[in-house]
């Protein structure tokens, strides 16, 4: 066959299909556009001196902005690709029946200002999907309004304070363990709360009797994750909760790892108070971008009474209304007020309930247990050649956590991660929880076949190997990307946020100087 490959870049910096792409600044000119417009009608603006001078931006033809967008999507790594490992996200493939679903006349294409009578079916879908959130989580009510899982953390939270104030009591200070949610500190103090941090076991599990000591008249409420950020299970979640009602405060689970338990394990039955569920991952969402999001908040009976407006109800007549007012002695009359101006996402309410109705009961179970057993399976696979700090304690639940520990000198979680886009993968959730030094987080999803994880584990345990033997070539990974390793202290500290046009001796000062190489 061939001879030696030669490694000579080629003219236009393409390799085959993987097309070199510049910047938008770098293809179109400033002085020119892709659209033709009428010529400026003089005449008195209307803009009240609003008016924007220019835009200052390129001309590009519609088929140069297409393919310029289209490439730089080739570059980029999706739950279509491949196997998304991210710890903590719960990157699940999406199925295209729920897409087919979320795109159909009267869900797709309704307004929040419609008439209630017009839009009868999608706010049958918003009570059903209501219903079924309550039902799988044995709690009481449910705000569905909260557009992620921070802002689901943020309604909980405001429930609880408003609880706290129908009956008089002044508490301040919100317990949060080392395992939890990083959101969990952040919206507590956002509430007003003082935080206190509860130390975990050396199993990775909250201390018990640590938190038990604390608890007192000025605490309001824990912030509890479970199963935790190490993906472990809390096995004393019940005795945590009496102790918590026992001292007159209020439990807040995060439900960001209820892919772990959905089917299995209901949150009321432990005494959880309220707890967000992340639509757009345990129900298989689209995930990531920034959204779209949702994050429904399920609501004890005790809290209840409290939570935000608007909801669906259901009337006598068969017909449904969203109900948007407190009315005293009618309905609703204690909701602390609004999360949002509308009504919450109606996309992903749909793709929601889609998923939850063709798994059934039955198969929401199996998404437990398959996640579940993608986690352990890595685990078992690369515990003898990775750190795994808490595998000592029993299985994982939808995670397994690793750390740098036994690698060469010099060699860290970054090194395998730049390398394990060499392998075609993306990289795991790093550094996080912060009670893992060197933290590797992976959560394999229940959608991952056998044959997936064989390859990711090959492919990693081989990176593993390589740091612990002290492989200088790692440091250089990855070297086979769109683009190479960037310096990131330089982009963190002096990040580079607009376009100038190159210097005239060639040198750029343009957008992306601190990200070059490749």
């Amino acid at each position: 066959m061939a001879g030696e490959v030669s490694s000579a870049p080629t003219v236009t910096g393409n390799r085959a299909l993987m097309l070199e792409e510049p910047l938008l600044f770098e293809i179109g000119s400033r002085d020119q556009t892709g659209v033709d417009f009428e010529p400026h009608s003089e005449g008195t603006s209307r803009m009240g001196g609003l008016e924007r001078d220019s835009l200052d931006l390129p001309g590009l033809s519609e088929p140069e902005a297409v393919r310029h967008y289209t490439r730089l999507s080739r570059q980029n790594y999706a739950i279509d690709l491949g196997l998304f490992p991210l710890g903590s996200c719960t990157m699940k493939h999406n199925p295209r029946l729920n897409e087919k679903m979320a795109r159909l006349p009267g869900f797709a294409d309704i307004h929040p200002l419609q008439p209630q009578e017009t839009v009868q079916g999608a706010l049958e879908l918003i009570n059903k999907l209501a219903f079924w959130l309550i039902d799988l989580t044995g709690m009481h009510g449910v705000a569905m309004s909260p557009k992620a899982g921070a802002h689901g953390e943020l309604c909980g939270l405001l429930c609880i304070r408003a609880a706290l104030e129908a009956r008089g009591d002044a508490r301040q200070v919100v317990l949060v363990p080392e395992s939890a949610h990083g959101t969990n500190p952040a919206t507590a103090a956002f509430c007003g709360y003082r935080v206190e941090n509860i130390p975990a076991t050396k199993t990775g599990r909250v201390d018990l009797e640590a938190l038990k000591a604390r608890l007192g008249p000025d605490v309001a409420a824990v912030m509890i994750t479970n199963p935790n950020t190490c993906g472990l299970f809390e096995p004393d979640m019940k005795a945590i909760s009496d102790a918590v009602h026992a001292a007159g405060a209020f439990v807040y689970c995060d439900g960001a790892n209820f892919n772990a338990i959905v089917g299995k394990v209901r949150p009321g039955d432990l005494g959880v108070d309220a707890m967000h569920i992340n639509l757009h991952k345990t129900f298989s969402t689209p995930h990531g971008g920034g959204g779209p999001g949702s994050g429904p908040v399920v609501l004890s009976e005790a809290l209840a009474p409290y939570g935000p407006l608007p909801f669906a109800a259901k009337y006598p007549d068969g017909s449904y209304k969203m109900v948007e007012e407190e009315t005293a002695g009618e309905e609703h009359p204690d909701a602390f007020g609004r999360m949002v101006a509308f009504h919450g996402q109606m996309g992903m309410f749909t793709r929601a309930l889609t998923y939850i109705l063709s798994h059934g009961a039955d198969g929401l179970a199996q998404v437990a247990e398959d996640s579940v057993l993608n986690a352990n399976y890595i685990l078992r696979s690369l515990e003898d050649v990775l750190d795994a700090p808490f595998a000592f304690s029993g299985p994982c639940m939808h995670e397994a956590i690793f750390s740098d520990k036994g690698f060469a000198e010099g060699f860290s979680t970054i090194d395998v991660a730049k390398a394990l886009i060499d392998e075609g993968f993306h990289p795991m959730t790093m550094y996080f929880p912060l009670v893992v030094h060197g933290a590797m987080l992976v959560e394999p999803t229940e959608t991952e076949s056998k044959a997936n994880l064989d390859q990711f584990i090959a492919a990693l345990r081989s990176i593993a190997e390589r740091a612990k033997a002290g492989d200088q070539a790692l440091k250089a990974a990855p070297i086979y990307a769109p683009r190479r390793r960037l310096d990131e202290t330089l982009a963190a500290r002096k990040p580079v946020l607009s376009y100038n046009n190159p210097a005239p001796d060639g040198s750029s000062t343009g957008l992306g100087a601190h990200f070059g190489g490749g």
